[in-house]
């Protein structure tokens, strides 16, 4: 793992704090999760703690061809109820089966390169679903124009018994960061004053006031710059 120069203790760490943004790994996420990418140095992908079954980790909703949103749920081994995100995994035949879930869905036929590579990594189901959705973040945060400087939590090594905020200012300590962007919508979360003990900023984004619909159904309709400068608005 290679981290920023802020995480390195350098001089360069007092004139640029680095800012780091802790977040479950999405599939197909809305427009407003990519904000964080925007606005950290440093995005991790929270993968070392239990898998929310009914979140938005291996599921979205998507337009069909007459404007009807419908799921569309990743095809994933059944898995005990405490089972963390990490050590989720794909049944036998998930291919075959999300090419199948896919067809509600029309031919997904696109123009641009960029959405095209998108496209095909969504249908092209392996390793395990934290694999398969970094591969999916990072054709669409590429395409956007927006940093993908990226690890996951699981590297870390965190003790189980760390949880909820504790657990997010040690990571946050790990790498040395000074400051922590959040979804606006963990502000009921979090104890500013605890971070402030750590000597952490803890900061949080502005409401995001577009569509909440996922990010697939945008790229399919509108151009990447148009998408991209719509997401840095709400950050810079």
């Amino acid at each position: 793992m290679t981290l920023p120069p802020a995480a390195a203790g350098d001089a360069f760490s007092d004139v640029h704090p680095l800012t780091v943004s802790i977040m479950q790994p999405y599939f197909l996420p809305y427009a407003g999760y990519f904000r964080l990418f925007h606005a950290s140095d440093l995005f991790v992908i929270y993968d070392c703690v239990q898998f929310p079954r009914r979140g938005w980790v291996h599921r979205n909703r998507l337009a069909d061809p007459y404007g009807v949103e419908r799921w569309l749920t990743l095809p994933l081994q059944k898995a005990p109820q405490g089972v963390l995100i990490r050590d989720l995994r794909f049944i036998a035949d998930a291919p075959a089966l999300l090419a199948e879930r896919l067809r509600p869905f029309g031919p997904l036929q696109v123009d641009q390169d960029g959405v095209r590579r998108i496209v095909a990594c969504l249908r092209d189901v392996q390793g395990s679903p934290v694999d398969y959705i970094a591969r999916l973040l990072e054709e669409i945060v590429v395409y956007l124009g927006l940093r993908w400087n990226v690890m996951r939590s699981s590297e870390l090594g965190l003790p189980p018994s760390l949880h909820g905020q504790n657990r997010i200012i040690e990571i946050a300590r790990q790498l040395g960061a000074r400051r922590y962007v959040n979804a606006p919508g963990g502000r009921d979360l979090y104890n500013p004053a605890l971070f402030t003990n750590a000597g952490i900023e803890l900061c949080f984004l502005p409401e995001y006031q577009g569509p909440k619909t996922s990010i697939l159904s945008r790229l399919m309709a509108e151009s990447g710059d148009k998408l991209s400068r719509d997401i840095r608005a709400t950050v810079d």
